[in-house]
């Protein structure tokens, strides 16, 4: 397996994770169009993990400046995704470990995540990973 920077050819397998994973369609045409924008950021960081030609995770990751304290950045994981035959497998921590190297170089002081808590394999997988989750609370609104 191999963990790199997401390419634009990365994109249809990725709609495909997140239609399996969320059981909702997704645009690959739009996904490409965000993703060109996107990737031109220092504050996005995509990587996939892939394994004989095929992704079989993917996570993004988002600096954020702050204004607190030291004024560091820190990083915003989102949509992290691996494939269903693939879990338990390394993948998440190989993807986390990279997500987490690059933060360190881009001197972010944290990283912060939010799962919903009824998924209780990632949390447990977040925790084992070094997330503590009962120090903060995290709230979510969606805006339709």
């Amino acid at each position: 397996m191999l963990v790199r920077k997401m390419t634009i050819e990365d994109i249809d397998e990725l709609a495909k994770l997140y239609e399996q994973f969320w059981h909702e369609n997704s645009c690959p045409e739009k996904i490409r169009i965000q993703f060109k924008k996107l990737e031109r950021s220092d504050a996005h960081i995509f990587l996939s993990a892939v394994e004989n030609n095929r992704l079989i995770g993917s996570v993004t990751g988002i600096v954020c400046e702050d204004l607190y304290g030291d004024c560091r950045p820190f990083l915003l994981i989102e949509n992290m995704i691996v494939a269903q035959d693939k879990r338990r497998q390394g993948v998440g921590s190989a993807l986390l470990r990279e997500l987490e190297r690059m933060s360190r170089e881009k001197n972010c002081a944290q990283v912060i995540l939010v799962t919903e808590k009824n998924r209780q394999a990632a949390c447990k997988f977040y925790e084992a990973s070094g997330f503590s989750a009962g120090v903060n609370k995290g709230y979510k609104k969606k805006l339709h």
